[in-house]
């Protein structure tokens, strides 16, 4: 190779190494600027982290400014009732002290013009026995003088009193007229006070309700707004069971309120009878967190506390659930009640449209939660009260029964393996037959209680051992007897939400219609759809 080849080489080499020198300095340069980029939206990262966190902050301090006050206007609200609605006494009863409730004044002075009433009623009443000895007759002026004749006679010192003078027919009307209107008077003022005694009654209930919530609330670990799993800020308690409390807390993260169901454990339990306790809780958990639908209430998550408590977190409800408005108003109305119903049914289709379908079990008023957007009869004067013209959302899946292919059938049902356990009122016959195989239930559960709730929501009462307890429902074997159901003559109901409640109330299962079945019932579809049929029906028959 000449000398004038190597040159070449070495200037082609060094063009060659001059280009990736530049590329190198340009890609350096491109790389400083993505640095620069890349810095400067950390930055920018850091900075948006820092305003949500005070703006995080922010709101955890507004939010627990609000829970205080709200505390603290709960608990004066319920020490100026004391006096007026009642409150609980201690009392010494033998060697032990109980707390016993006594009215407040308000009651008593409704008492004592209730007394003054009757004391009224019974002076005009005497009154008017007295005017009614006194009443003309037709005969005129001698039948008067022979009255007054025998008055002087029976007389024993032969005068006439003068409280026994005779009344002239416009005497006597006058005084009948006067002593009418007076019965009258006294009889409205009586249904007034009726209708002031029944509110009263309401505004006790709900003032023991909230007197018994902020004992709880007193008595509870998670009462100074603790902050769960880095995310739930506990606000207020909302109500107490057997082993859980339920909280109202926000969440953090999704910056929406949740209803937070804190598990405790007894530490006194044994091991096995804990982890049987948290086998139950995981269970209803697996099967809650894979529901989604409108008409049921969501899971959002759940997560353990210590070793003695666990947390599950759901959909906050605003609002009381239908077992306290029942107690609050008695009945409603057959519109509304139709409406709780429709919805409850649609909830259960969905349940046994998915796969593998759910038996809920435990259908009941108080695992129906009836969401705000009204004014309750019984409180109006507190906001985002309940009302039964809005969207229902039921709860509790406790004691679901998953209907999989290796325990159910759909010919014969599915083993009841937890008999003995629910809420006795609202369970069909076949969960209280006894014999050596368990019962067989499926869907038909739970139509028999939206039957039950239908019929209490109606007529204010249950069916079927409605002042029995559940002892006393299994030692009369009430449901095993419920073969027919009674329909009280007042409140007026339709024919056809009587036939409706028969249909779920139909004693056999197997003539007992199922969930599926049931949803598309004529009485739950649109007045539309009804009109339609019915034009179908009548064509049919007329061709035929």
């Amino acid at each position: 190779m000449t000398s004038q080849q190597l040159e070449a080489l070495e200037n082609k080499s060094t063009c060659e190494l001059a280009k990736k020198d530049a590329a190198i300095d340009k890609l350096e340069l491109v790389s400083f600027e993505v640095m620069k980029q890349v810095q400067s939206h950390q930055k920018q990262v850091e900075r948006h982290k820092e305003t949500i966190q005070k703006c995080i902050n922010i709101t955890k301090m507004l939010l627990i400014e609000k829970s205080n006050l709200e505390k603290k206007s709960a608990r004066q609200r319920c020490m100026e009732n004391r006096l007026r609605l009642g409150q609980f006494v201690t009392q010494r009863q033998g060697a032990s002290f109980v707390e016993n409730w006594v009215d407040g004044y308000a009651f008593a002075d409704l008492i004592k013009q209730q007394e003054r009433i009757t004391q009224e009623r019974e002076e005009i009443e005497k009154q008017r026995k007295v005017l009614g000895k006194k009443k003309p007759t037709s005969s005129g002026s001698s039948a008067i003088s022979s009255k007054s004749n025998k008055a002087v006679k029976e007389n024993n010192e032969g005068f006439l009193r003068p409280n026994d003078k005779p009344l002239t027919a416009t005497e006597f009307y006058e005084q009948d007229e006067i002593m009418k209107l007076r019965q009258a008077a006294l009889k409205k003022e009586d249904t007034d006070l009726q209708l002031e005694l029944e509110k009263l009654e309401q505004e006790r209930n709900i003032h023991i309700r909230e007197l018994k919530r902020i004992h709880s609330e007193d008595a509870s670990r998670f009462n100074n707004h603790q902050i769960l799993n880095d995310r739930y800020l506990l606000l207020s308690l909302l109500g107490k069971g057997g082993f859980s409390e339920v909280h109202k807390g926000f969440d953090l993260k999704d910056q929406r309120y949740a209803a937070c169901k804190i598990h405790q454990l007894n530490k006194d339990w044994k091991d096995d009878k804990k982890a049987n306790y948290i086998k139950h809780a995981l269970r209803e958990y697996n099967i809650h967190k894979q529901l989604d639908h409108p008409r049921i209430v969501h899971l959002y998550d759940v997560f353990e506390i210590d070793n003695n408590s666990f947390c599950t977190v759901m959909e906050y409800c605003e609002g009381n659930d239908l077992d306290f408005y029942l107690k609050q108003n008695k009945c409603l109305p057959e519109k509304e009640s139709r409406s709780i119903v429709m919805q409850t049914v649609n909830a259960l289709k969905y349940l046994n449209e998915i796969k593998p379908p759910v038996i809920h079990y435990d259908l009941k008023p108080g695992n129906i939660l009836l969401g705000s957007g009204g004014f309750s009869k019984a409180d109006s004067s507190q906001q985002g009260s309940v009302s039964v013209s809005g969207e229902i959302k039921i709860t509790d899946f406790g004691l679901s029964k998953v209907m999989d292919d290796e325990n159910y059938s759909p010919d014969c049902g599915m083993d009841l393996t937890s008999q003995g356990a629910g809420t006795y009122w609202y369970l069909p016959p076949e969960c209280f037959v006894v014999g050596k195989e368990p019962p067989k239930i499926s869907s038909k559960v739970d139509v028999w209680s939206v039957g039950v709730i239908f019929y209490q929501c109606l007529y204010g009462k249950k069916p079927f051992g409605h002042n029995l307890s559940q002892a006393a429902i299994l030692e009369e074997n009430t449901i095993l007897k419920a073969t027919e159901v009674m329909f009280p003559s007042k409140p007026l109901v339709s024919n056809e939400a009587k036939n409706f409640i028969r249909r779920c109330l139909t004693y056999k299962k197997d003539d007992r219609p199922d969930v599926l079945t049931l949803s598309a019932d004529d009485y739950l579809k649109p007045p539309t759809l009804k009109s339609k049929k019915f034009s179908e029906d009548s064509s049919s028959q007329s061709s035929l």
